[in-house]
């Protein structure tokens, strides 16, 4: 995906399921979605062994979100061999959008997702990616 694809993303997107987000404050996963919070997302933290993460209800998957909650991007902190159940459940939800975290790839998982439609980045971080686009994201400053 294109870094310019990557903005209109960030920018039209207001909701994150964080698959694999922890509960744990020194977790990549939990900082990041702190900050996709901060920044001003609804997030939705996809972890079995949680009830509540960051003041968010918790949902041990994809699947047991209600479907009233419309997701844009589903953010991805599992191993790569989990990959495919969670692309299977994204387009079962018709999500946008699909974000491998750093270190997390599985091309045919990616590429079952690409084909359904659904825009795929994998490898990087959304955080970072956020931040190198923060003052575009945010409009011109008065």
């Amino acid at each position: 995906m294109d870094q310019d694809s990557i903005l209109e993303l960030l920018r039209t997107s207001h909701t994150i399921a964080v698959v694999g987000c922890s509960d744990k404050p020194d977790r990549d996963s939990y900082r990041v979605a702190a900050y996709l919070q901060q920044a001003g997302y609804r997030i939705i933290p996809i972890n079995p062994h949680a009830a509540e993460i960051l003041g968010e209800c918790c949902y041990p998957d994809l699947s047991s979100v209600p479907a009233v909650a419309e997701i844009d991007i589903v953010d991805v902190f599992r191993r790569p061999e989990v990959v495919p159940e969670v692309v299977e459940q994204a387009l079962a939800r018709g999500v946008r959008a699909l974000w491998l975290q750093l270190g997390v790839s599985h091309a045919e998982a990616e590429r079952q997702a690409a084909e359904a439609g659904l825009q795929v980045v994998a490898d990087r971080c959304i955080k970072v990616e956020h931040q190198a686009r923060r003052d575009r994201l945010q409009g011109p400053k008065l």
